[in-house]
């Protein structure tokens, strides 16, 4: 039996793909099956619902921290080792998690999967990437964004049965034979680097970024929580994020000779563009996937499963567009994909700004449908430009500052339309079910107006692909990147 390989992409780059991705698998289902059993474990362990949220916040908050020291321990010790070392941690995590025997065990079991999962996900795409050598950039991240696309769409899914009909430490046996699996594809496939050269960790930097980020996450999240900006809780961490991110940028750019994150790459308009896309896809349309679970499940009374179902569409949507637009974007350029993505997404959402108590069902399936072929044609291309001509070490810089920027930019934009759709039920749904579907139809025109914001740096991405922008980013390279 013969198995196709995507057109651009050689034999042993797609045998990569396959090894790095089955591993990636584990920590991409684990959130999202995860987010649908908060009730069922604040129950089943006695605790409230606000410690139970730090089931999730725990892991979110590690991942964070440790995503900026993914690109030094790469170049540091070798892919490989790290791969098998945070894999492994990953599924210790996973096993000790569903073994569980409280909240405060549960929570800790967590953050060793932060760690590992916050590990692996910036280094999926460093290997890739350099294994590439700067081809064919837009069909491999079609490629790296299959767990991404396929995640959020079987994750509520599982949860959903698992929660309906097992017990909920069966959620972190699922990541189990993903993570064997990953192991020992790994450990016959991936070639062996060895110890590379001892560069020097930046402590300092890493002293400042990682609880930069994992504050700014904090506080972003408390703010729906919290309804509002104007608590203690939201404003000190915030605060205190927003102070050392200013210090790391300091000591990025005039302190340190080899920083944590070389900010330089923000030099290139091209990167530049993409991360400032990145962070704000979160706040445009991302904060859309917060609302659309919310709406069936709090206006039409679906259950997580159901919901989980209704929702398919938008991941089968994404797929559809996954390999054209990682072929167009390699041969005409990521704006004019990006940008075309957009206005798909702006159609699709458009139809829940008209959505009420009893919309046909089929109708709105099909608006998913668009508005995930939009996400996957705005964001492969942009994925595929942040890369755009770099090489060596700043690959591994590249995916940690987009990872960072991502984190970011979906806690803001959870943050954002969290309080935005809190707003508008305070106005409207407490008076009646249609007053609640009300809140919901202007919470999801606020994301269309949001939306508008995104185009900015989708303007800025590159218009042609070939020989042209590489040669600027070669030059870029020569300039504004010396080492």
């Amino acid at each position: 039996m013969t198995t196709t390989q995507p057109e651009g992409l050689d034999r042993g780059l797609v045998k990569l793909a396959v090894i790095v991705l089955t591993g990636g698998m584990a920590v991409v289902f684990d959130t999202t099956i995860v987010n649908v059993a908060l009730a069922t474990l604040s129950r089943d362990l006695h605790v409230g619902i606000a410690t139970t949220q730090w089931v999730v916040t725990a892991y979110v908050l590690a991942l964070a921290m440790v995503v900026p020291i993914s690109g030094w321990a790469m170049r540091r010790f070798g892919g490989k080792r790290v791969w098998l070392f945070s894999l492994a941690l990953f599924l210790v995590g996973s096993i000790l998690s569903s073994l569980a025997w409280n909240m405060p065990s549960l929570i800790a079991f967590r953050v060793l999967q932060g760690i590992g999962g916050g590990l692996m996900l910036p280094l999926l795409q460093n290997l890739l990437v350099e294994a590439a050598g700067g081809r064919s950039l837009g069909r491999l991240m079609a490629l790296v964004s299959v767990p991404a696309l396929i995640g959020p769409v079987l994750g509520p899914v599982i949860g959903g049965l698992i929660i309906s009909h097992l017990s909920w430490r069966w959620m972190f046996w699922v990541n189990v034979p993903f993570c064997v699996a990953g192991l020992l594809l790994a450990w016959r496939g991936l070639r062996d680097d060895g110890q590379r050269a001892k560069q020097r960790l930046d402590v300092r930097g890493l002293a400042l970024l990682s609880p930069a980020v994992a504050l700014l996450i904090y506080g972003l999240s408390q703010v729906a929580i919290k309804q509002g900006l104007a608590h203690a809780v939201v404003i000190v961490p915030l605060t205190l994020g927003l102070a050392l991110l200013a210090l790391f940028v300091r000591h990025a750019l005039w302190v340190a000779d080899e920083p944590i994150i070389d900010l330089r790459l923000f030099r290139r308009r091209s990167f530049s563009a993409s991360a400032s896309f990145l962070f704000l896809s979160g706040l445009a349309l991302y904060g859309a996937m917060l609302l659309l679970p919310l709406y069936y499940q709090q206006l039409r009374g679906q259950s997580a499963l159901a919901a989980g179902l209704l929702l398919a569409p938008q991941g089968l949507g994404m797929l559809l567009t996954r390999g054209w637009a990682g072929k167009a974007t390699d041969r005409v350029g990521a704006r004019p994909i990006v940008l075309g993505g957009l206005l798909l997404a702006l159609a699709g959402t458009f139809a829940y700004t008209q959505a009420g108590l009893h919309t046909n069902e089929f109708l709105l399936g099909l608006a998913l449908v668009v508005r995930g072929a939009g996400l996957g044609a705005a964001t492969i291309p942009v994925m595929a430009t942040a890369y755009l001509g770099l090489k060596g070490t700043k690959i591994a810089d590249a995916s940690s500052a987009t990872r960072i920027m991502q984190q970011l930019g979906g806690a803001f934009g959870a943050a954002v339309v969290g309080v935005i759709l809190q707003t508008q039920i305070d106005a409207h749904g407490l008076v009646s079910p249609g007053g609640l579907a009300l809140a919901f139809q202007y919470t999801f025109w606020w994301t269309l107006a949001l939306t508008a914001v995104a185009f900015v740096p989708a303007l800025l991405l590159p218009s042609k692909a070939g020989a042209h922008d590489l040669a600027i980013a070669e030059r870029a390279e020569a300039t504004s990147l010396v080492e």
